[in-house]
């Protein structure tokens, strides 16, 4: 163990005696260089979750702007730091590994003598962490100021053990990193077997082998003799979802408990949602539209269109959402099951900047039905199939999110002093 002091920064804690705290100020020197007309020669950076990467000028995603003139020069080694929407924004920094231009909106910054470029990702990394600078903006959008940047905390090692801790770090993170890529590998093999599962059971059916016939649409095949293909528009009533009267769109604003893409629709089988008590006078006058228990609900719009859920309560959503509602009785979930192949919808959906299920598209989609009796045996048989690959997945998510918190903890024990890298022959333990 040992000796420690206390760095008078809370969300830092105690440091080593031989360590110092400084401000950001002392550490670090923005400098802001712009491209100008060498922009079309100039590689193209992105500051993203897994670091800075090159990037073309003509792949679709962020704004693009007219010129890339305006944008700032990046050189490999130094910082790029996002000190706005700290509340939100996806990535806080990124040591690049690169030379380049990047969004004039980022700071670039160099480390002067007393700092390595590896230890501050490191330690910013950490600062990201519960996002700790949050607190020191003074604005709605959670901005620093370069000057305001610059006067924040920041504890330093001496040289030698900033690269001791980094070198550490690199192993252990890298460590962690493949067995991460690993585990989410195996969760999306997972998936893909499910939905073959689903597949396979809503349009041959789990009485093996039998009178077949060609349904007459390519990516389903050939079916069962007695089953029939229809429209949707044949078997559902389609009905959108309404926005409250009087909503802003803020929690203060939000009058009813009401339901949105976001917390109705789950990843898991079957939609399981609490019973909600609804105020019928509060619901009058909203405006809003309720849509009945075993309706079929589908996102048609955004990034999780084609999301479906079954409503097993008296429900209603935002415009967002379509409710399929049964015309006749059929089998509990089947037909939920046959819905969710969600790759089948988005294949021929409208595309603008966003993908758009809309209504018209939705009805003549091409569904497949067998006799009720047959739809229940095969609902039932996927929500067993479906919940055993489904707790395999949770537990591969759960083994996620412990190691990214191991990670996260590794990192701020070694950046601040807390745990100290032995430095034996051959290498650092």
């Amino acid at each position: 163990m040992r000796e420690m002091k206390d760095s008078g920064v809370p969300w830092i804690g105690e440091i080593p005696i031989g360590w110092k705290l400084l401000r950001n100020k002392n550490a670090f020197l923005c400098s802001k260089e712009i491209v100008g007309n060498k922009s079309a020669k100039t590689q193209l950076l992105s500051l993203t979750t897994k670091g800075i990467k090159k990037k073309g000028p003509d792949v679709i995603g962020g704004k693009v702007p007219e010129s890339f003139d305006t944008y700032q020069t990046v050189l490999k080694g130094q910082l790029v730091m996002c000190l706005f929407d700290l509340d939100c924004s996806a990535v806080f920094s990124g040591l690049s590994p690169f030379d380049g231009m990047i969004s004039p909106a980022y700071k670039v910054v160099d480390c002067k003598d007393e700092m390595t470029p590896s230890f501050a990702s490191y330690w910013f990394s950490s600062v990201f962490d519960g996002r700790k600078f949050m607190h020191y903006s003074k604005n709605l959008r959670y901005t620093l100021t370069y000057d305001e940047f610059a006067v924040l905390p920041i504890a330093i090692p001496p040289l030698s053990e900033q690269n001791q801790i980094s070198t550490f770090l690199d192993a252990k993170c890298a460590e962690i990193n493949t067995i991460l890529e690993k585990t989410k590998a195996s969760i999306e093999e997972y998936k893909k077997l499910e939905q073959s599962v689903i597949t396979e059971s809503v349009t041959k059916g789990i009485r093996g082998n039998r009178p077949m016939k060609d349904s007459g649409v390519e990516w389903i095949g050939d079916i069962p003799m007695e089953w029939s293909v229809s429209q949707v528009k044949h078997q559902f009533e389609l009905k959108t979802g309404t926005t409250p009267v009087g909503y802003d769109g803020t929690p203060s604003g939000r009058q009813l408990d009401w339901f949105t893409p976001s917390d109705i629709l789950t990843e898991g089988c079957i939609l399981d949602v609490a019973e909600r008590k609804l105020n019928q006078s509060v619901i009058l006058d909203s405006g809003i539209r309720l849509f009945p228990k075993g309706s079929i609900l589908l996102v048609g719009i955004g990034a999780t269109a084609g999301k479906v859920g079954y409503l097993q309560i008296e429900g209603y959503s935002n415009q967002q959402i379509t409710a399929l509602i049964p015309k006749t009785c059929f089998g509990k979930y089947y037909y939920y099951y046959f819905v969710k192949d969600r790759q089948r919808l988005l294949d021929n959906a409208l595309f603008t900047t966003l993908p758009i299920i809309n209504n018209s598209y939705l009805s003549s989609v091409l569904i497949v039905n067998p006799p009720i009796s047959e739809q229940q045996e095969i609902a039932a048989y996927l929500d067993e199939k479906c919940a055993a690959i489904d707790s395999l997945i949770a537990s591969k998510e759960a083994l996620i999110a412990e190691l990214e918190a191991y990670k996260k903890s590794l990192i701020y024990e070694y950046v601040t002093g807390k745990n100290e890298v032995l430095v034996q022959e051959g290498g650092v333990s």
